[in-house]
């Protein structure tokens, strides 16, 4: 398994000891100092796979608490996804980690990638379509002062490379059209800028 620490690490056998308690078919993916648990299930089955998360849950803080690790319940969310028709079908009720209650959300942040629980990609599409017209009024402001280089570099740091993060992650995703007016505001940007 590859996990994002450096090979022979210290940390490197703690996250794989700590997948190995993770089991109730569910799967992990961890990172240095996170681990995310995941499952899916058909909607009859929602409550089932609940029960598995909370018992996994603490099987994972035992494990934790043996090892002189904490678990940081207040990090911890919870988040359902399935389609729109099928939202109604998923729990609304918090799952216990801890000594703490963690009521789902409707949005979590992946990697920097947002993902909402009707897996449209939404969220992700909004944060960054704002990110980057922010970033392009800010560019605006100062680009008479800048050489058409500078201008380009800025461009494609704050705008294109924002654009272009996780895009894989919005294939199919009909909202990812407005990420379009970005790259559209931002050739706008640059012809305005030339002689």
């Amino acid at each position: 398994m590859v996990y994002g620490v450096p090979q022979g690490s210290v940390l490197r056998l703690i996250c794989s000891s700590c997948t190995l308690v993770i089991r109730h078919h569910l799967h992990s993916q961890a990172y240095a100092d996170d681990t995310q648990i995941y499952g899916s299930c058909i909607s009859p089955d929602t409550d089932m796979l609940h029960e598995y998360i909370s018992v996994c849950v603490d099987e994972v803080s035992l494990w934790m608490a043996s090892n002189r690790l904490l678990l940081n319940p207040a990090k911890t969310e919870v988040l359902w996804c399935s389609s729109a028709r099928h939202q109604h079908q998923i729990p609304t009720g918090w799952v216990q980690i801890g000594n703490r209650s963690v009521v789902p959300v409707s949005v979590v942040r992946d990697l920097g990638v947002y993902i909402d629980a009707d897996l449209t990609m939404s969220a992700h599409i909004s944060a960054t379509v704002r990110a980057c017209f922010t970033a392009l009024l800010q560019i605006r402001s100062v680009r008479r002062s800048l050489t058409r280089e500078a201008l380009l570099s800025l461009l494609r740091v704050l705008v294109i490379t924002n654009v272009d993060y996780c895009s894989l992650t919005l294939a199919g995703v009909s909202g990812a059209l407005l990420l379009q007016s970005v790259l559209n505001a931002a050739v706008r940007t640059h012809h305005a800028s030339s002689p």
